[in-house]
């Protein structure tokens, strides 16, 4: 049971963190005391030893006697796998590499005239819904208590993120926001498909696809050596 209680206690962390200190009104109480640049180096400090304190609590739990199964995963799902991983490397990796009022520091992005460009035509948050792709897939194909609680909680915190950044973005960016917003979407596709703005691939270019590509291909050859699970079917 003390393996599972570490893993609760880290995921309380790194969502405490996000959600209440990122996300609420104690985001700004902090900031005034100690400053911008401060508060985000301290914050992802914090940060990196959150996802450590799980990794190493996950990995202990994930073989502990307290791990319950509720369920095995599909054949279907499990076969589905890397073209699901690839869909979320194609959104994630290319939105990280496309300016974006939505990234940290990037509100200046919000002024340009090609604000909205590339993969933020289809969702203002591409990368958090490349974890959220990602960590619901691995909710699905993994129906252990301890995986439950790792994957639930970067779900959580990415879905959730969404839409604290937009308030955070609203309330600090005012008008440069409300022209940003009007013309994207949250949710994948939904800007498109209502017509304010339009897809266009050609934005994305071809090294920010080659690269998530890349990226892509990497993890899944080193899935098993640094995680202990292949994710190819034997």
């Amino acid at each position: 049971m003390q393996d599972m209680t570490e893993l609760y206690l880290a995921a309380a962390l790194f969502m405490g963190l996000h959600l209440v200190i990122s996300g609420t009104v104690l985001r700004r109480i902090i900031t005034d005391m100690i400053g911008e640049k401060v508060y985000m180096a301290l914050f992802s400090l914090a940060s990196i030893g959150a996802i450590v304190w799980l990794a190493m609590s996950y990995n202990d739990a994930v073989v502990s006697a307290d791990n319950t199964v509720y369920w095995q995963a599909p054949l279907w799902l499990a076969h589905s796998g890397a073209l699901i991983l690839l869909v979320a490397f194609l959104i994630g990796v290319p939105g990280l590499l496309t300016p974006n009022p939505t990234s940290v520091g990037g509100e200046a992005a919000a002024e340009k005239e090609d604000a909205v460009q590339g993969m933020v035509r289809i969702t203002r948050h591409p990368f958090l819904w490349s974890v959220i792709i990602w960590a619901a897939f691995h909710l699905g194909a993994n129906g252990d208590r301890a995986s439950q609680a790792l994957f639930g909680t970067f779900l959580t915190v990415a879905l959730v993120g969404t839409f604290s950044i937009d308030r955070k973005r609203a309330k600090k960016m005012g008008e440069s926001w409300r022209k940003f917003a009007g013309q994207t979407s949250n949710l994948p596709f939904v800007a498109i498909l209502s017509g304010r703005t339009k897809l266009a691939l050609g934005e994305i270019g071809w090294w920010r696809p080659l690269a998530a590509v890349v990226l892509w291909a990497a993890v899944l050859m080193t899935h098993e050596m640094v995680f202990g699970v292949s994710p190819f079917l034997r």
